[in-house]
């Protein structure tokens, strides 16, 4: 059972391409994705996370005042927390904004940039993963790389990709929504490159992907949050002591086991009451609750308004 497949899966990563950005040296641009840039595409989600794949480079990259990489064609870069970053052939030229040279396409494809002066020429494909918030997503860090030519496993995603950002930046229609689905899959490899890279003593829900008992709790619990589970029973799946899990468990994700399941309810009744029109009877019995009173006092605890009215607030 894969824990971070499981939590994936309710994340709804829904990818989108929309921009195709040629530029030559030198050049500056500060970069912060927002909903305008993802248009219709991107639907009732409540965040997101942009990426860029370099089709020709060096592009030198700095996120939120961290420090500068140098990022090599055939990487793609995800920015999981959607923070305001820098791109350029010179990251000390004054950047410019990214949306004063964004043109928008009047066929309703793709919008593109060419930005620059005369020399040395780069270029990137744009996207985003949109998708509801997630401690998966809190916990990773500021940027992920991943170089989709020289990554071992995978090859097919990889070698797809590269052809599909290829189409796209020729203009031949259709490969955008291939690139969509690739860059699922290409965020779901670089998360568990990142959790394969943390330091032994690292803790935090990430960490926890790496302890197979913890692993395995957290599977369980995001597979079938509504079910009577109790510590005992959780002890009995995984083969371990009540007490020993409760321990391991805490150590590594920062909240006993039950407390982190009434966690996962309450973001899994917020997402239902948010993009459905189910009753709260129904929202409350599939996500563990026998009764629409006990659930509206727990939903009220976490969110600080009943669930009816904080679900008029998000209309």
């Amino acid at each position: 059972m894969d824990a971070l497949s499981e939590v994936l899966r309710e994340v709804h990563l829904n990818g989108g391409v929309f921009l195709h950005a040629q530029f030559n040296d030198p050049w500056c641009i500060a970069v912060s994705v927002t909903r305008e840039h993802c248009g219709p595409m991107l639907g009732p989600s409540t965040h997101l996370i942009p990426y860029h794949f370099v089709a020709e480079g060096p592009i030198h990259m700095q996120v939120d005042g961290g420090e500068a990489v140098a990022l090599r064609a055939g990487e793609i870069v995800l920015l999981p927390r959607n923070d305001l970053h820098v791109m350029g052939s010179d990251l000390a030229l004054p950047p410019v904004r990214a949306s004063e040279v964004i043109e928008p396409s009047l066929s309703g494809g793709l919008a593109s940039i060419r930005h620059g002066g005369m020399g040395r020429s780069a270029r990137m494909i744009c996207g985003f993963l949109a998708c509801d918030g997630h401690p998966v997503i809190s916990a990773l860090p500021k940027s992920l790389r991943l170089d989709v030519e020289r990554s071992d496993g995978a090859d097919w995603i990889r070698s797809t990709f590269r052809y599909a950002a290829d189409e796209v930046g020729a203009g031949r229609p259709g490969s955008e929504a291939v690139l969509a689905r690739l860059s699922e899959l290409l965020f779901v490899e670089a998360v568990r490159r990142h959790v394969e890279s943390l330091p032994a003593d690292e803790t935090g829900w990430l960490a926890g992907l790496r302890d197979p008992h913890v692993a395995r709790t957290l599977a369980l619990l995001h597979r079938d949050c509504a079910r009577d589970w109790t510590l005992d029973g959780l002890g009995r799946e995984i083969g371990l002591s009540r007490s020993a899990l409760a321990d391991r468990f805490t150590r590594l994700i920062g909240a006993p086991p039950m407390h982190y399941l009434a966690q996962c309810r309450m973001q899994l009744a917020a997402r239902k009451l948010r993009g459905s029109q189910a009753s709260l009877a129904e929202i409350a019995e599939s996500v563990g609750y026998e009764s629409e009173a006990a659930f509206s006092r727990a939903f009220k605890k976490a969110f600080g308004a009943p669930p009816a009215t904080w679900r008029r607030r998000q209309g």
